[in-house]
């Protein structure tokens, strides 16, 4: 374990440190100064102009919170309202958590390198704040927590920081949502997310995005799935967004651990994103699943998936499945390494456009040609997700149905 002093001098040895993956960015043109804003009671919450609130509202933020087990949000550097409903789920701002408590030191930084990059350096040296979201051992969720991450002030840089932690036997179910203000054009977003699913305990993460078509996006998480554990995390992209780079990595390091992967993203005009998944299964009867919808109407869409057995009676799937509406590019890059007898690991990538036979069948049964293409849609990004609780599937479906006007 490497004390503050010890990591701020790591990130300054990586600040230099270009990405691996996407473009690289300079982040000095962006502002990370301290924006100070008032806290917000819940009532001044509902109270927020009409304008912000929809984007809020689109990146399934329930300002209402009477279904959500707790609430989290920062807007710029600030946190401006923070609180859990239900005993046994913690939600704590991570600068908070650092100052008073000593257990969060056995988790920042414990799976995400500082050392990475320029991104994960940055977040050291340059924190804002952040999140950690915790169920105690054998609590259940009744709501889902929600989390946003709203960045108001055109050019800034926001950089968080944020820790889930599900103990032993729990099940933790979180939405978050990232927006930014109706009149931002420009601004950044790094974030480093670490996930602990500790033993037989279930987290969902559902991510819905709604950028604008100048932001900077780059998160960094891993996470670390116990024995019997689940992850399922969900990541909903359908607004433009100038470059999106993320490659979240879990480890199952239990036996019988599972971790699924779903995306959906619509991808705007002159928009690039490089997005996917890769998982390490580490033991016996681990799982592992990772499918991605992809349209693109005009932008530029990397679609990448690794899945690495590492021990015999491991069982993986890769699904990448891609449409060209208003051309653009989708590249699909799926792989898979084996490193066992034994392994049953399988992938499917299918690149295409919607079949004009669909569509004049639809016309037929009395829709117009946009009702038909737009039903086509739907039904191609209405993923099954597994183990998803009828509140974040709800928060998907509208996100999917808010996008429909964008893409026709």
């Amino acid at each position: 374990m490497y004390s503050r002093q010890e990591l701020r001098k790591k990130a300054q040895d990586a600040i230099g440190k270009p990405g691996t993956l996407g473009p690289d960015i300079n982040l000095e043109d962006f502002d990370k100064s301290d924006l100070p804003h008032p806290y917000l009671s819940d009532q001044e919450l509902m109270s927020l102009p009409k304008a912000e609130q929809e984007r809020l509202i689109m990146s399934g933020l329930d300002l209402t919170e009477k279904e959500r087990g707790g609430t989290f949000f920062q807007k710029d550097s600030r946190v401006i309202h923070c609180k859990s409903k239900q005993e046994g789920i913690e939600v704590i701002p991570i600068k908070q958590a650092l100052e008073k408590y000593d257990w969060i030191k056995d988790y920042y930084w414990k799976l995400v390198s500082v050392e990475t990059d320029k991104y994960t350096a940055t977040a050291e040296l340059n924190l804002q704040d952040g999140y950690v979201i915790r169920a105690l051992p054998g609590v259940k969720s009744i709501y889902p927590v929600q989390a946003s991450l709203y960045i108001d002030k055109n050019g800034h840089q926001q950089i968080v920081h944020n820790i889930i932690i599900a103990e032993e036997d729990s099940e933790l179910h979180i939405i978050t949502g990232c927006a930014t203000s109706p009149h931002l054009k420009k601004g950044a977003h790094i974030g480093i997310s670490e996930f602990f699913v500790k033993k037989n305990a279930k987290l969902s993460f559902t991510m819905i995005h709604n950028w604008a078509e100048d932001m900077i996006v780059r998160p960094r998480s891993v996470a670390q799935v116990e024995e019997g554990g689940l992850f399922l995390n969900n990541y909903i992209c359908m607004k433009a967004v100038k470059s999106l780079q993320m490659y979240p990595t879990t480890h199952l390091v239990g036996d019988n651990s599972i971790a699924r992967f779903y995306s959906i993203i619509v991808g705007a005009p002159d928009s690039e994103y490089d997005i996917g998944g890769r998982v390490f299964l580490k033991k016996p009867g681990t799982r592992a699943e990772i499918i991605a919808r992809t349209i693109s109407n005009g932008g530029n869409i990397i679609a990448r998936g690794h899945l690495i057995g590492e021990v015999p009676g491991v069982k993986a799937h890769l699904e990448c499945k891609g449409l060209i509406l208003n051309g653009g590019r989708i590249h699909a890059i799926p792989e898979l390494e084996g490193h066992a007898e034994g392994v049953e690991m399988s992938h499917e990538a299918a690149v295409g456009k919607i079949a004009q036979e669909e569509i004049m069948y639809l016309m037929s049964r009395g829709l117009t040609e946009d009702e038909a293409v737009s039903t086509i849609v739907q039904g191609f990004l209405s993923l099954d997700i597994p183990d998803l609780p009828p509140q974040l599937k709800a928060e998907i479906d509208k996100a999917i149905e808010a996008s429909d006007k964008d893409m026709m």
